[in-house]
């Protein structure tokens, strides 16, 4: 670096350096994010930041606070997993939260153009980095916690501290707030040790809740409570799970005082999330899906839903991503064989794993609930139940979309 021509050098351990100023820390990762935010002028002083933090659902949650905010009046920028936009323009997303330098870079562009707020996912990897460190959250918000990135943080237990980490060091007492789901059981545990929190969930104690609950083809109704008063949601997101989203950015709209008139009209506005979900047109008289699931928990939640919608078979493809956590294979296996008629185990992002090796692991568990395993051809047949396995994937969606018939369901989980 000095070679290079640098003139500042920072870091965790201490020695004597020729002709450079030497700054010795404790964190180099916490120093390099405030040290981004002070050279990009502290971009995110002058907005209403929104973190959103959590296993599953931190996307969704994002693109509906993004359309209660504009609603609202504001001018919101969004980071993502799925791309950084603000108005008109998108950048594809490298990570769910970028490194501290692109982060502050980004979002002091965001600034420049006008944007007064943000909405940002926050991953457990970014938490443990400190890419975050240097940005005043008004509101963080939790949404649930399993399974997940246990290649990264080896325990739930590891992985449960990185996303405290974000309510312990980032939504500090001086007028941020935390909106916590405590129908989720560690959601429940952080309550207890959180000034400033406002819950949202099914329970009755929630003080943000839902009763009342129609799940169908069309999308949820529900009656919302809130300490600001009721009103009847009606939503065109499909499943159960998407409650709990539409929950959380309820409870952080209410956080930031934004009416009630406000959040019905962003609730009622959001556009269909990519990935999350998705509906495909099609000719077929079918229900075809696809939704970004792959982890046992999403997994189980999606086909859960879908579940009780009126459909006459559900088809599942899916796979399990090379080089992640291995132990989630056989039990995503299990999770798709319980919950569908047919099943296609496929290749989904090897990376650099041997497909086939990814899909032995992932069939113990599909056997569990599928014994058996079917040609194409019988896959095809009327009235089959069973497994089908191809590591080619165009193959294996070409397979399940010949196979359907009016009043079924197709989902295609994971990269799509």
């Amino acid at each position: 670096a000095i070679s290079d021509g640098a003139a500042v050098v920072v870091m965790e351990e201490q020695r004597e350096l020729d002709g450079v100023v030497a700054v010795t820390v404790a964190d180099a990762r916490k120093a390099l994010a405030e040290s981004s935010a002070l050279f990009f002028g502290l971009p995110s002083d002058g907005m209403r930041v929104i973190g959103v933090t959590g296993t599953n659902g931190k996307t969704t949650i994002t693109y509906l606070l993004e359309e209660i905010l504009a609603a609202a009046g504001h001018r919101p920028a969004v980071i993502g997993t799925v791309n950084y936009r603000f108005g008109e323009e998108q950048a594809p997303a490298s990570h769910t939260t970028p490194e501290s330098f692109d982060l502050q870079k980004t979002i002091a562009g965001f600034a420049g153009q006008g944007a007064d707020s943000l909405v940002m996912e926050v991953s457990s990897h970014a938490l443990e980095q400190s890419r975050v460190a240097g940005i005043g959250f008004e509101v963080g918000i939790f949404t649930n916690l399993t399974p997940e990135h246990l290649d990264y943080h080896q325990t739930m237990d590891a992985y449960f501290a990185s996303k405290r980490r974000f309510f312990d060091e980032y939504i500090v007492p001086d007028g941020s707030l935390s909106v916590i789901n405590i129908d989720d059981p560690y959601g429940a545990t952080l309550v207890g040790d959180l000034p400033n929190v406002l819950t949202c969930g099914l329970s009755a104690e929630a003080d943000v809740r839902a009763e009342n609950v129609q799940l169908d083809r069309k999308g949820i109704r529900a009656d919302i409570i809130t300490p600001d008063g009721s009103f009847r949601l009606s939503s065109g997101l499909l499943g159960g799970f998407n409650v709990s989203n539409i929950l959380c950015a309820i409870a952080a709209a209410v956080a930031l005082k934004i009416s009630q008139v406000s959040i019905l009209e962003g609730l009622a506005r959001v556009p269909v999330v990519p990935g999350r979900i998705e509906a495909v047109e099609n000719d077929r008289d079918a229900l075809i899906l696809v939704d970004y699931a792959h982890t046992g928990d999403a997994l189980e939640n999606v086909l859960r839903s879908v579940c009780e919608l009126d459909v006459s078979r559900v088809i599942t493809v899916f796979g399990c991503g090379g080089d992640r956590d291995r132990s989630k294979r056989p039990v995503m296996g299990e999770i798709a064989a319980r919950y569908s008629d047919l099943v296609i185990v496929t290749s989904d992002n090897p990376r650099t794993e041997n497909p086939e090796s990814i899909i032995s692991e992932i069939l113990p568990g599909v056997r569990k609930h599928c014994a058996e395993e079917l040609t194409r051809e019988q896959f095809g047949r009327r009235g089959a139940r069973g497994f089908h396995v191809t590591a080619d994937r165009r193959e294996a969606l070409t397979i399940a979309v010949e196979t359907l018939c009016p009043g079924d369901l197709l989902l295609v989980a994971g990269k799509g």
